[in-house]
């Protein structure tokens, strides 16, 4: 769908938190790379996705451990959705939250 959408709020909130979180990943962990954020809205679900170019430098606290992909693993599971983050085949990183939509009448 493209365009303009109504979600419950929380749901709302808590899209935003994940593309926040993640878009701020790649620039801890790879430095300033191209990025696309991309989010979908089908049906009943909603997609945020958040992919980055490889770096071609090392970022100085790329090996910091946070609790980043733990918080978005944990906010996603609030829905009964799915996280999914790794390294992509290309090269890069790949961050996708997939959230099932339900609607109160």
């Amino acid at each position: 769908m493209v365009g303009d959408f109504d979600l419950p709020r929380s749901l709302d909130v808590s899209a935003y938190r994940i593309a926040q979180e993640a878009l701020s990943n790649v620039l801890r962990h790879a430095g300033l790379v191209p990025t696309r954020l991309r989010l979908c809205h089908s049906g009943d679900t909603l997609t945020v996705e958040v992919t980055n170019d490889p770096s071609d430098s090392v970022v100085p606290d790329a090996t910091v451990g946070g609790h980043g992909l733990i918080g978005m693993r944990e906010r996603v599971g609030l829905f009964g959705g799915a996280l999914r983050a790794g390294p992509r085949p290309s090269g890069g990183y790949a961050v996708c939250a997939t959230f099932p939509i339900r609607r109160t009448r």
